[in-house]
């Protein structure tokens, strides 16, 4: 049976015709990368310029918060902060429509992930999120999302409780857990003049670059948070040692630019809770796209959700114990 999700008409053919709509010319097909929330594509024009186009998922964001994703990105830009901004046409648009579809071209950077064992790329990636942040507390946004661990939470917890993934067992566990953690975020809240403009997904997937030279790409999640949102998945070693020379490596790149506000570390635990409560229920929110079956099947196993139960609660021990920083 044919699938009837928006993205399944996306063939080769109606990527190549939006993209032609914009004046360029593409001697060969679309190459789909690597995304499952947006549909990405390379593709290269007649002048061997190699491009990424990006068609946005249907009723994620509206118009306004997708150009205000592009706007960060062009005054980000313009301040010489090493970022992708989206290619504009000569009335100045950088977001177009095509059969109902939104999308946007992007240059393509090309390079690696850094090394987050490395102190040169540890330094190098402070560095440029150090810059971003500089420009992010200029302004504000208006119409992006702005993280909030209460309602985020809640609203994560009811998307896997509605869904038929649990079985009995795992409901209540999965209730009792996700209460104790909300109970255990409440006193992390923050004030809404910490939080600035963000990248908001920076993971190393996110950045490419080659020695010390990193561009940060797909702003897809920016929005209004504290600056450790930026910098607590740079900071992956398990003992202790090498976690202080990642952060002091990475707090020296990014004072170059800005100030770090140190008490923001207490904060690396409770995103981190976050971060793994959304994607269970970003598994569970996409599932009926087609992509997402193939891709994730294990989250039919329920051996998956008795080892994430089991991550929530050890989250929830570490809520208790003394940040590393002042341990």
């Amino acid at each position: 049976m044919a699938s009837t999700h928006p993205f399944a008409r996306l063939e080769p053919s109606r990527i190549v015709a939006a993209v032609e709509s914009l004046g360029l010319w593409l001697p060969g097909e679309p190459f789909a990368l690597n995304s499952y929330e947006n549909r990405v594509f390379l593709v290269h024009d007649d002048e061997r310029r190699r491009w990424v186009v990006k068609f946005y998922r249907p009723e994620r964001w509206s118009d306004a918060q997708i150009q205000e994703e592009h706007d960060f990105l062009i005054e980000l830009e313009e301040a010489g902060v090493a970022v992708s901004a989206p290619w504009r046409d000569a009335a100045g648009q950088s977001l177009h429509h095509d059969q109902g579809f939104r999308f946007t071209l992007f240059p393509q950077v090309s390079g690696q992930a850094p090394e987050l064992e490395n102190p040169a790329h540890l330094f190098a990636m402070g560095e440029v999120i150090g810059a971003l942040h500089a420009v992010g507390e200029r302004s504000s946004f208006r119409h992006r999302n702005t993280l909030d661990l209460d309602t985020m939470v809640l609203e994560a917890r009811e998307r896997v409780l509605g869904s038929h993934w649990l079985g009995r067992q795992q409901r209540r566990a999965y209730e009792r857990v996700t209460t104790a953690l909300h109970e255990a975020l409440q006193p992390h809240a923050w004030a809404g003049e910490k939080a600035i403009r963000v990248h908001g997904d920076c993971h190393i997937g996110n950045v490419l670059g080659r020695d010390e030279d990193f561009t940060l790409v797909d702003f897809d999640d920016c929005l209004t948070a504290p600056a450790i949102q930026d910098l607590w998945m740079l900071l992956t070693a398990e003992h202790d040692a090498e976690w202080q020379m990642q952060l002091s490596e990475v707090m020296e790149g990014y004072e170059q630019h800005r100030d770090f506000d140190r008490r923001e570390l207490t904060l690396i635990e409770p995103l981190r809770t976050l971060r793994l409560l959304r994607h269970s229920a970003w598994l569970v929110a996409r599932w009926e796209d087609p992509a997402f079956p193939p891709a994730f099947p294990w989250l039919a196993d329920a051996g998956y959700w008795d080892g994430h139960i089991r991550m929530l609660e050890q989250q929830r021990l570490l809520l208790e114990k003394s940040p590393r920083w002042l341990a």
